[in-house]
């Protein structure tokens, strides 16, 4: 992926993400390339090591997650942050995957 990409669509800076993809770069999780198609970008590329590393620690941070967001949550409620989020994907992205779709 572009780097401006993540930067834009969080709206933060070039230069953090750059910070924070370096930290990444280090820890050999990713690796930087120049985008072929052009040169002026740079690409962020997720390694095997970075692959495993989001295999071991998905199950913890799914927990983690579901403890201190959904858990509190009533059926109703869950149901409405689904709803609130499916409008904003589409809004972010009218033409990205729709909910339930998505390649991962």
């Amino acid at each position: 992926m572009r780097t401006s990409v993540p930067a834009l669509l969080s709206e933060g800076s070039l230069p953090r993400l750059s910070q924070a993809v370096g930290r990444l770069e280090k820890r050999g999780w990713v690796r930087r390339t120049p985008d072929p198609t052009d040169g002026r970008y740079t690409l962020a590329i997720l390694t095997d090591e970075g692959r495993d590393k989001i295999v071991e620690t998905a199950p913890g941070h799914v927990a983690e997650v579901r403890r201190l967001v959904f858990d509190p949550m009533t059926r109703t409620q869950a149901k409405q942050l689904r709803e609130i989020g499916a409008r904003v994907l589409r809004a972010v992205d009218p033409d990205g995957p729709r909910p339930g779709t998505h390649p991962f």
